[in-house]
């Protein structure tokens, strides 16, 4: 009898050693994905249209992007057909102290007419739908109404013609870039707009906006800011 109690409590802690571990795994499983940005890492709380502060939006150079890309994964924006200058890579939500991403939102998903309504200034399904989940649920808007906001901030903001018309491979200092932003959107600040490079090559223009769509300083801007003393804007094919 003493022999089967002893046999008992032996189980007993091995069966509560193991669920330990099995706890302490799953513990750091989920501190993992949360770093890793996976779906742990949701914002648990609703974001409301109010709690906005401004918006960031991304302008991606096409063909700078489109030099990357092989086969016929982004055919839409890279085919032979396409003409693509700056394209719409996001326009992100920010609080006052947070850049929340993958939110939890009431709001339905956007409809595949709403994607493809995006086509002309986003030019990959994919990048819609990404765009919604990670930034669109975060500004306590519906899918109709964000992507509205999103046209709006992209039709708010003037291209300079140079780069609209654009023929030949140039060099350009970053400065000068943001220069000829903010000649061609007054009221644009020097500190309200900057420029992303890699590799000496110009990928985005990234500009902040208010919630109605008027310019507005970048937190943390100079922060972000292409350090290359010259990057090479490719001109489309």
């Amino acid at each position: 009898m003493h022999s089967r109690r002893r046999a008992l409590i032996r189980w007993s802690v091995r069966e509560w050693s193991q669920g330990a571990i099995r706890e302490q795994s799953l513990v750091l499983a989920l501190a993992i994905a949360a770093m890793l940005g996976g779906p742990v890492a949701a914002q648990p709380r609703d974001i409301l249209p109010e709690d906005v502060e401004h918006y960031v939006l991304a302008l991606s150079w096409s063909p700078s992007f489109c030099e990357t890309q092989s086969g016929n994964a982004e055919r839409l924006q890279c085919g032979r057909e396409a003409d693509f200058h700056f394209v719409v890579h996001g326009l992100w939500p920010n609080t006052d102290d947070d850049s929340p991403s993958f939110c939890r939102s009431r709001a339905r998903d956007p409809s595949r007419r709403e994607v493809d309504g995006m086509l002309d200034i986003m030019p990959s399904p994919g990048l819609v739908r990404h765009q919604w989940r990670k930034h669109g649920r975060c500004s306590g808007l519906s899918a109709r109404d964000y992507f509205a906001l999103v046209r709006g901030a992209y039709e708010r903001v003037a291209i300079p013609p140079g780069l609209t018309s654009l023929k030949k491979d140039i060099d350009v200092r970053p400065e000068v870039l943001r220069a000829a932003f903010r000649q061609a959107n007054p009221g644009l600040r020097d500190d309200g707009i900057y420029v992303r490079c890699e590799r000496r090559q110009l990928v985005e223009v990234r500009i902040c906006l208010d919630p109605d769509l008027n310019f507005q300083s970048c937190p943390n801007v100079r922060r972000s800011r292409c350090r290359a003393d010259l990057i090479d804007v490719p001109a489309p094919d």
